[in-house]
């Protein structure tokens, strides 16, 4: 039996972000450029790889898998990754899920719900269809409508995340609860993080404070602080006049790292311990050049005992601090 993954800081390592893709079938204009350079299919982990990494890591101690992208639906024959993981739900594995963008939910939800997925996070920043064009470029809306549909027909939980972005969809806050309270699903809202290159769109002009947020919902909603905790970075509220929750997730005005119990591991197999931190460990080398996962658990190890205390993510002073380079398509969210 291997020790389980505690940090320097005294914090268990139980959930992992597992970024299946860099491709999306979307272009938001918080996460990628319109003109990507996605990696050569040679560059990534196969399916193989990564059902041995996640799998050493829940015999380390991780309990919730959340799969990432890109876009997770969209890489080809994922679901035979899924029915692996699906194996290891109590054997180990407590929670299997994802976060998508919901264009493929008509094709996959039945079988996600099949293999004991019970939840989902869908991405949706707004309810108006030409807002929907302008902040995917490529997006449908109808599509991914449709997609919440069959996610909640298969009988999944469905929970909506809201990049807030001031100027798009700033005065759509108490819309989009009402929406998404009035057909059972929470909805988390999420500031604008410094991931990536973005091309022509500035961090300071998408950037919305969540406390503003929360004073814009309070015009409407009365809310009260709930105990909630989902194994995630968010802090729950509920309305009282909905009954729904509604979560923030504020790496910017109050950020969520005293707590961090997750690691993420990139397309390619570099895994972060911090998604606002360069350091990272290659663990596709210790997969590629040895059978056994001695090499591969002795890397793991090594890189939780160097996990930081928390991000350097900064807006204050009109100038954008701790950015990283890379996208937040490729490092998984």
């Amino acid at each position: 039996m291997n020790a389980p993954l505690i940090d320097p800081f005294n914090r268990p390592i139980t959930y992992l972000r597992v970024s299946v893709t860099d491709r999306c079938d979307f272009r938001c204009i918080y996460c990628m450029s319109e003109n990507m350079t996605f990696l050569p299919k040679k560059e990534l982990l196969t399916l193989e790889e990564l059902e041995r990494v996640s799998g050493a890591f829940i015999d380390l101690g991780v309990k919730k898998l959340r799969i990432t992208g890109g876009e997770p639906l969209v890489r080809r024959d994922i679901m035979k990754y899924f029915e692996a993981m699906g194996r290891r739900l109590g054997k180990g594995l407590d929670e299997l899920t994802l976060t998508t963008n919901g264009s493929q939910l008509r094709r996959f939800a039945k079988q996600l719900a099949d293999i004991g997925v019970k939840r989902v996070n869908i991405s949706l920043d707004t309810l108006d269809e030409k807002k929907f064009a302008d902040i995917t470029r490529w997006g449908r809306f109808s599509q991914v409508m449709d997609g919440v549909d069959a996610a909640q027909e298969a009988g999944l939980a469905v929970k909506i995340n809201a990049v807030a972005l001031k100027g798009v969809n700033d005065n759509e806050i108490v819309k989009m609860i009402d929406w998404s309270h009035a057909r059972g699903m929470d909805i988390t809202f999420i500031e604008v993080m410094p991931m990536g290159d973005i091309g022509n769109e500035n961090r300071l002009d998408q950037y919305y404070s969540l406390n503003q947020v929360r004073r814009d919902i309070g015009t409407k909603h009365t809310l009260t602080s709930l105990p909630l905790n989902t194994g995630g970075p968010a802090r729950y509220m509920r309305s009282e006049e909905t009954g729904g929750r509604i979560g923030f997730i504020t790496p910017l005005t109050h950020n969520f790292c005293e707590g961090c119990n997750r690691v993420r591991i990139t397309c390619t197999g570099q895994l972060y311990m911090c998604l606002g931190q360069d350091d990272d460990a290659d663990l596709l080398a210790p997969l590629r050049e040895h059978e056994g996962n001695e090499k591969l658990i002795e890397t793991i190890y090594e890189a939780i005992a160097r996990k930081p205390k928390g991000h350097d993510f900064d807006y204050s002073r009109q100038k954008v601090a701790g950015e990283m380079g890379r996208h937040m398509s490729t490092t998984g969210g």
